[in-house]
């Protein structure tokens, strides 16, 4: 069979620049490699060739100026039985057009079929040019479903992953050395560390967690709040949200570090540095992967109630999960309580470990979407994965297994 995936114009795979899509479609690529003759479409970058063949996988990057346009065209001198479109379901129509006998799969990481994003008009011409949509997450789904109801039987949740290889957790003798050599190179020693990693953004809430550390530092003087990230992926410049950050950590000194851009490589690492990890979006998260990452390298998790966040994160079971999210003192509350409640926190990093070791593996990812493209390819053997595993959110399913987890 031959598959395409054709990634967002925003940035490049492999993931050079960062980007959950491209992290993803990093990790499911082996799988598909092996079984498919599989091709990557994305943007250029200075960092790769325009055209390579690399493990088995052709990766064909364009200009992103004409970028639909220039898929397109490739489409055409092409004949994919799947095209794999990652969250631009406005493209649908021009790929489906150029290339009428392929098989269209759309996947959905935003809430791309809100009205802000597409007429009504627009998305019945998607549903009738799709065999099947994937969304990271149930409450992605619901954004779909609510307003096109039509969609919810060719509507599948597919949830991410990590690769668990990259994640040795920190109670192993590999995630120790790993952790320790981390902490002598930000200089952090024998402090507690509160990580926080992603885009220096107002929907991801970083500067809430610098405005808990004045409570935080009473009650634990010796943390450090670690702020992983740039104003855009791999972009470090400074815009006025990341001068703010920066004005209103001067009281904290040394108190709060800001790495800048880390790469996808060196991101497992930060997390094993880490006694707690806070993702504090303030939005409607899709679902944030550093959730998976966070659990998989056994590091305690704060995560906040938004979106699709607390599909995969139950409080005191793998994660502590907060409903005031835009108070600095329920993230010091909650900080204070990974610092103290050792019993706790082993508990739910134990438990986390476990979820990512039997659910939320890349290769988990991969044999899931594997199972869509199958019953979009051959319907009459139509067919998914048992409940825990078929993204078909069967969240009685999950909580029984959190529950197990739990007792």
């Amino acid at each position: 069979m031959k598959l395409a995936f054709i990634c967002t114009e925003k940035l490049p795979a492999p993931a050079v620049r960062g980007g959950a899509i491209q992290m993803m479609i990093d990790g499911v690529t082996p799988y598909f490699s092996s079984r498919y003759d599989l091709t990557i479409f994305s943007i250029e970058d200075p960092s790769l060739p325009k055209r390579e063949t690399k493990d088995g996988v052709q990766y064909i990057h364009l200009p992103k100026e004409h970028y639909r346009e220039a898929v397109a065209e490739e489409l055409r001198a092409s004949s994919f039985d799947l095209i794999h479109v990652f969250n631009r379901p406005l493209n649908v129509s021009l790929y489906k057009k150029a290339s009428p006998n392929s098989k269209i799969v759309l996947s959905l990481h935003n809430e791309m079929f809100s009205e802000k994003k597409m007429t009504f008009a627009q998305g019945k011409e998607v549903l009738d040019n799709v065999s099947m949509i994937t969304t990271v997450s149930e409450f992605i789904k619901q954004t779909v479903i609510e307003r096109f109801p039509e969609a919810e039987d060719i509507t599948q949740v597919v949830y991410s992953g990590v690769d668990i290889r990259s994640y040795p957790p920190v109670w192993t003798m590999k995630g120790s050395a790993i952790r320790e050599t981390y902490r002598k190179k930000y200089g952090i020693g024998d402090k507690k560390v509160i990580l926080f990693a992603g885009r220096l953004s107002p929907t991801k809430g970083p500067h809430l967690l610098i405005h808990s550390m004045k409570r935080i530092l009473q009650q634990h003087p010796d943390t450090v709040l670690v702020i992983a990230g740039g104003k855009w992926f791999s972009d470090d410049g400074e815009n006025q949200y990341v001068t703010y950050l920066r004005k209103l950590a001067l009281p904290y000194r040394d108190h709060v570090i800001f790495t800048k851009f880390i790469p996808a490589d060196d991101i497992p690492n930060l997390f094993l540095m880490a006694d707690v990890f806070v993702c504090s979006s303030q939005w409607n998260e899709p679902l944030a992967r550093v959730n998976y990452e966070a659990m998989a390298a056994g590091t305690p998790l704060i995560t906040t109630n938004r979106g699709g966040n607390g599909e995969v994160v139950k409080h005191e079971v793998n994660g502590l999960v907060i409903d005031s999210y835009n108070k600095p003192s329920s993230f010091a509350k909650a900080i204070d309580r990974a610092f103290t409640d050792q019993e706790l926190m082993n508990k739910i990093t134990k438990n986390g470990r476990h979820n990512v070791e039997s659910s939320f593996t890349f290769t988990h990812a991969a044999k899931r979407l594997n199972a869509v493209y199958q019953s979009v390819l051959t319907p009459e053997n139509k067919q998914f994965p048992p409940p825990l595993l078929s993204q078909n959110l069967d969240l009685s399913s999950i909580n029984q297994l959190f529950v197990k987890a739990k007792s």
